[in-house]
């Protein structure tokens, strides 16, 4: 391949040679958890719903739910037919908020809220309106009971957006919801002093009974022959906090007793220094004395 003549003043470049065109080709998309374009990404086995605090927000959160199953062989405190089990629950959705988003699916026995979900069966102690955890900060996990499964149906295959906030039923935010927290926190006394006298009846009943129990189990053999044995009549185990507390004092006891004796020991060698050093004073000034009288002896003896 030849070169053109170079004219006078001109400026001669290398030849370049050109280089190859690639083409962009567009990857395949691997099916994944997406499903099909346009569907809403979700975990496995979860549903998801779409939710909005209210119409001027233009963002959708995820409500994702399934319903809820137990390992076999395991009992649930929720009953797994007529269970939905909801997760990534936004802190400013509540019970209230729940329920009523949910109520077009069926008739709902009860909403809870809870910070992890429940692995096993626990037993569930009703709630106080006035002795009552920390509310959990963050998102949490939500247990919604249904009065037939029809409504756990319903609510896998609902559709959204579903809006929190509405003009007839508005969610409290900002310090709106400070002034209602702080209002709820102040507590009726009356209300109060009967909720706990109704927990402390209930309290005694239960011990009354366990009592009961163990005097009836005390002495008798089961099916296999064993007798229970009990510690009634004798001396109450402690708990380990009280009784690590009364360790506690013992050694502290027994520690200043112990100082209180090296001080007296050290004061009693103090004084006994002292004696001894007035004593050693009090020779000196004998003996000084003494050798005062000899010298004036000596001085006017007779020749």
């Amino acid at each position: 391949m030849g070169t053109q003549p170079r004219r006078k003043g001109e400026l001669q470049l290398p030849f370049i040679p050109a280089l190859p065109v690639l083409k962009m080709v567009a990857r395949k998309k691997k099916p994944g958890a997406c499903g099909h374009e346009g569907s809403i990404p979700s975990p496995p086995g979860y549903s998801a719903i779409p939710i909005k605090f209210s119409e001027k927000q233009r963002a959708s959160h995820y409500l994702y739910v399934r319903q809820h199953r137990v390992r076999q062989d395991t009992q649930s405190t929720w009953p797994p037919n007529r269970t939905l089990f909801i997760l990534n629950v936004p802190p400013y959705c509540t019970e209230e908020c729940l329920s009523r988003l949910l109520s077009s699916c069926g008739a709902i026995k009860t909403v809870e809220l809870q910070q992890k979900p429940d692995l096993a069966e626990s037993p569930k102690e009703p709630k106080s309106k006035y002795f009552h955890q920390k509310p959990a900060q963050g998102f949490q996990v939500a247990y919604v009971v249904f009065q037939k499964p029809s409504g756990v149906s319903a609510a896998l295959n609902l559709k959204g957006p579903l809006l929190l906030s509405t003009e007839s039923h508005p969610v409290k935010s900002g310090i709106h919801k400070w002034i209602s927290d702080y209002e709820d926190s102040v507590l009726d006394p009356e209300a109060l002093r009967v909720e706990v006298d109704t927990f402390m009846e209930a309290y005694d009943k239960k011990l009354a009974e366990e009592e009961t129990k163990a005097k009836e189990e005390e002495g008798v053999p089961d099916e296999e022959g064993w007798v229970k044995v009990t510690r009634r009549g004798r001396r109450p185990v402690l708990p380990r906090t009280e009784a690590a507390s009364l360790r506690l004092l013992e050694k502290e006891k027994r520690k200043r007793a112990r100082k209180e004796l090296l001080n007296f020991y050290a004061w009693q060698h103090r004084e006994s220094k002292m004696e001894h050093l007035a004593q050693l004073r009090k020779k000196f000034e004998e003996d000084k004395q003494r050798i005062e009288l000899m010298r004036a002896q000596r001085k006017f003896r007779p020749y």
